[in-house]
């Protein structure tokens, strides 16, 4: 099995367990796309490039508040969640789920995922 395919094949685990998960794109911090669980509809390249621009401002604003090096970002919208999450030194994880989600479940699995693909990348 391929690293990619390894990552795709996490990316489809952390779906398939949690229903309310609707799609997940592991970045580089970089900005560039290395595996995705993405709906057809969905650039992969865009949502590379937007995860680079959150982690962008979420690194500078826990810098500038003195609050350590990045962990998760937590956008609410009215029809669910987006999360961008460290995922080791090279890459994120960035989620997109329905407002029903249990948020602890959410941050247990993906903390989880993280963890795995912080080995590959």
């Amino acid at each position: 099995m391929s690293e990619e395919e390894s990552l795709e094949e996490i990316l489809k685990n952390l779906l398939a367990s949690i229903p309310e998960v609707q799609s997940a794109a592991v970045v580089s911090i970089e900005g560039l796309p290395i595996a995705s669980a993405l709906p057809p509809d969905v650039d992969e390249t865009r949502i590379a490039a937007m995860t680079a621009a959150i982690l962008s401002l979420a690194e500078r604003a826990a810098q500038e508040f003195g609050k350590g090096l990045f962990e998760q970002v937590f956008v609410r919208g009215q029809n669910g969640y987006v999360l961008t999450m460290a995922a080791g030194a090279n890459a994120v994880l960035t989620i997109s789920t329905s407002k029903n989600v249990k948020l602890g479940l959410i941050f247990l699995d993906t903390k989880r995922t993280c963890d795995k693909i912080a080995k590959f990348v």
